[in-house]
Formats: structure tokens, sequence, C-alpha cells
């Protein structure tokens, strides 16, 4: 389909569950997420690399069960009490004590603490003995980068959200050609819309391999 004009239209990125593409790479994370509030000491850890659906599954879990999305270098802890909570991108810094009393408060009646982070607890930095040993003892789900079946549902969805009706055969050609990562779809994605769009060109596969050949270097891709 030829846009003859950029209107500059998307989607907003949507954080339903339903909106989420499920695969053998992140399930074990949805029926451990599904778990709650069964969790160990009320705590789950969402782990994994970039762009695999943390903040996706954070966000969705805590619209689901009512939880408060905290802001990682001011949480309001107040606000906390008898409510479960999300701190995303822990590994990025959180005060010790801070992070100490928000596991604390998990395992308390109504509570619940769901975190997420590229790395798991164990290897975050902590000077705090006390708060040490809770991570250790953190529950851990790891989310691996995406398998075929969910990085062509991301494919798809990324061009939705994009207002584009791709052909079949464009799928099949970037699954084969681009590294399992979201990120690097997400990147691709744009760049085939904004080539169509400045070319005046339909999405097609000739234009999908001319936007891969010609940014293979920055994207990383591998035949």
């Amino acid at each position: 389909m030829t846009r003859q004009l950029r209107l500059g239209l998307t989607r907003p990125a949507s954080y339903r569950r339903e909106d989420f593409v499920a695969g053998p790479s992140n399930r074990h994370a949805l029926e451990r997420l599904d778990a709650w509030p069964s969790w160990h000491l009320g705590c789950l850890t969402l782990v994994g690399p970039e762009g695999v659906g943390k903040t996706h599954l954070a966000r969705a879990w805590a619209a689901e069960v009512g939880a408060l999305v905290l802001d990682r270098s001011r949480p309001d802890i107040e606000s906390v009490a008898g409510r479960p909570a999300v701190v995303e991108d822990v590994d990025q810094g959180v005060e010790d004590e801070t992070l100490f009393h928000l596991i604390n408060m998990a395992g308390r009646p109504g509570g619940g603490l769901l975190l997420t982070a590229r790395t798991p607890p164990a290897a975050w930095p902590c000077a705090l003995p006390d708060l040490r040993s809770r991570l250790n003892a953190l529950p851990v789900v790891e989310i691996a980068e995406p398998d075929d079946d969910v990085l062509e549902g991301v494919l798809r969805r990324l061009f939705r959200e994009r207002l584009i009706e791709a052909p079949k055969d464009v799928y099949p050609y970037l699954l084969r050609r681009i590294p399992r990562s979201v990120a690097v779809a997400r990147e691709v994605v744009r760049l085939i819309d904004e080539t169509a769009d400045a070319e005046q060109r339909p999405i097609s596969r000739l234009l999908a391999r001319q936007v891969l050949e010609g940014n293979a270097e920055n994207l990383d891709l591998f035949e």
C-alpha cells in the first residue's frame, strides 16, 4: 500500500496482557506472573535483555492486580503499605534502604513486589548486608531473546502500531536475517517505514532487503 502523504499516525504502544506476544522464550515468565500472590517472599524478579517485554509484562501485571508503579529514583514507600508494587530497571540503581524496605513490605498482607532488571539480583551492587541476603533469596525468572514465533508476532505488532499492513513475504525474509532482538526489530520496522515514505514506495520484500543491506553494519545483521 503506497502512502502519498506521511501523516505521522501511529497507534500508542499497548501494555495490555492480550497484546503481549507469548511463546517458548517467555512462557515460564507468564506462568510465574500468574502464580501471584503465592510468590516466595511476595516478590518476583523479571530478568532479561532490553526489549524482551519486561516493561510490557510489568505494566500489564500492575493493571491486573492494582499495583503501584514506583519511580525507582524517588519511590513513595508509604503509599505501598498493603498494596503490590512494581519497580523497573532495579539494576540501574535503587537506594539500598529503600529496596530493603520494599522487599520486607512485599510479604505482608496485601503486598507484593515485581522487579525488573537486565541482570539477576545476586549481581546487583549492594553495601547493606541485610539487603544482600534478601537479594540472594529473591525468586527470579528469565525472559530469553525471542524465538521465531515471538519475533514474528513482535514484527507484526510493530508494523500495526505504524498502521502498516506488510505483505506476508516480508516476515519470513526479516526473520531469516535479523538478530533475535526486539530492539533491532523495532529499528528495522522504523527504517522500512521511513524509507517507504521518503521514496514514496510500498512496503515490500524488495524494500526490506534494501533497508537491511543499507544498514547491515549498524544493525549488526547476520545472514
